[in-house]
């Protein structure tokens, strides 16, 4: 029987069709989202959120690989930080670390967890003076954007100091700074 004879038969419009269908898909889509609320719940589904609780195995734990797992999520587990993946293919000797098997049975080390590093950049010190003595690494650029913030006014330190060669400073100099 065609669809179009049997909708025709229960004496249906486009409209309510439509109707219809949109309620059947707000339906299931909350069904799909309750289903996922209590999974979190139930802890089965993980969360991204911070944890407050430091996951610090002891000795003899295993883990058997799961599809879709790499060392950084297992250390993630493990650790709450993906940096101890290092420790877990060191503890393994996996010579090629990215290419875990499911079913791969691991053994996860006692070892700290790993904080991500920050490197620390030190900020020149701004210049105030009316005078400026090069130091080693100094450019008319750097000394402008210290002295003024503004490193498009090397240009005037040049001028002021007679400079016949702005890219040559020499260590020692004592440049006058336009105030």
């Amino acid at each position: 029987m065609n669809l179009k004879k049997l909708l025709k038969s229960f004496k249906l419009n486009e409209s309510t069709i439509s109707m219809v269908l949109g309620a059947l898909v707000v339906v299931i889509v909350g069904v799909l989202v309750a289903n996922y609320f209590k999974g979190v719940e139930q802890g089965k589904i993980p969360t991204n959120g911070p944890s407050t609780e430091v996951k610090v195995p002891t000795g003899g734990t295993t883990h058997q690989v799961e599809p879709g797992e790499s060392l950084w999520t297992i250390a993630e587990f493990y650790y709450d930080s993906g940096y101890n993946w290092v420790d877990v293919a060191n503890e393994n000797g996996l010579a090629a670390p990215f290419t875990l098997e499911k079913g791969q049975t691991l053994e996860i080390p006692k070892v700290e967890p790993k904080l991500a590093t920050v490197e620390l950049i030190e900020v020149p010190q701004p210049i105030s003076g009316a005078t400026y003595t090069v130091e080693k690494g100094d450019s008319l650029w750097n000394i402008a954007v210290r002295a003024y913030g503004d490193g498009y006014r090397w240009v005037e330190i040049a001028e002021i100091n007679n400079l016949k060669n702005p890219n040559l400073v020499h260590v020692g100099n004592v440049l006058s700074l336009p105030r």
